[in-house]
C-alpha cells in the first residue's frame, strides 16, 4: 500500500470544461469531510465536486466516491479506479469541474474525471505505507534516555508524555516494529 505525503493539485481543460484535481492525505472520515466542506467553499460557483476516498479505520477499509450530479458511474467511480490501481490508502481525491459548455457523453466524463485522477497522483508525493501501532509505557527517568534512543532507532515517535514519580508517555511506532520494541521495554498497546 501507498499514502499521499501532502495536498497536491493539478488544472486542466478538456473541451472548454476546467477540471481542478486535488490529493490529500486522510486518516478518518472526518478529515475527509472537512476537506470537501473546505472545497464546496472555495469553489461554490463549480458545476460539480467529484470525490472517492480510501481510509483504513480501525473497523476495516471505508471506500466512498460520490458523482455529484453526473451521470452514475462516470465520474466518482473512475476516480475511486484509480485510487485502488494505484494501491493508495488514506486518500482523498477530489475533482472539481466548471462546465464549460460542451457535453463530453457518457464515455467522455468517465475519461476527463479517470485522466485527472491519473495526473494528480502522478503530480503527488507518494511512500509506502506504514500502519503504526500505538503504545503506552511507563517508565523510570533512569530509563528514559535508552527509551528514547530506542525508540529513534526503530523509527517511532513521542505523541505524549508525562513527568510526575515515572514517565508516562505514549508513542507511535511501525507495526512491524512494535513486538521488537515491547521486548525491550514493556508497555500496552492501545
Amino acid at each position: 500500500m501507498l499514502s499521499v505525503n501532502a495536498e497536491t493539485e493539478i488544472e486542466e481543460q478538456i473541451k472548454k470544461s476546467r477540471f481542478l484535481g486535488f490529493i490529500t492525505p486522510c486518516q478518518t472520515e472526518s478529515d475527509a469531510k472537512s476537506y470537501l466542506e473546505n472545497l464546496q467553499k472555495q469553489h461554490q460557483a463549480a458545476n460539480h465536486i467529484v470525490f472517492a476516498y480510501k481510509i483504513k479505520t480501525e473497523k476495516g477499509l471505508v471506500c466512498r466516491f460520490y458523482d455529484d450530479g453526473e451521470p452514475s458511474g462516470t465520474a466518482g467511480k473512475p476516480v475511486f479506479n484509480y485510487i485502488e490501481g494505484n494501491e493508495l490508502i488514506n486518500v482523498l481525491i477530489v475533482v472539481v469541474r466548471y462546465f464549460g459548455g460542451i457535453k463530453l457523453g457518457a464515455g467522455g466524463l468517465t475519461r476527463a474525471y479517470g485522466n485527472t485522477a491519473k495526473k494528480v497522483i502522478e503530480a503527488a508525493d507518494i511512500s509506502e505505507h506504514i500502519q503504526y501501532a500505538q503504545i503506552k509505557f511507563t517508565l523510570d527517568y533512569s530509563q528514559f534516555q535508552m527509551f528514547e534512543y530506542q525508540l529513534e532507532k526503530h523509527a517511532g515517535a513521542m505523541i505524549d508524555k508525562q513527568f510526575s514519580g515515572q514517565i508516562v508517555c505514549l508513542v507511535k511506532i511501525p507495526e512491524v516494529a512494535a513486538e521488537k520494541f515491547l521486548a525491550l521495554f514493556p508497555g500496552e498497546k492501545v
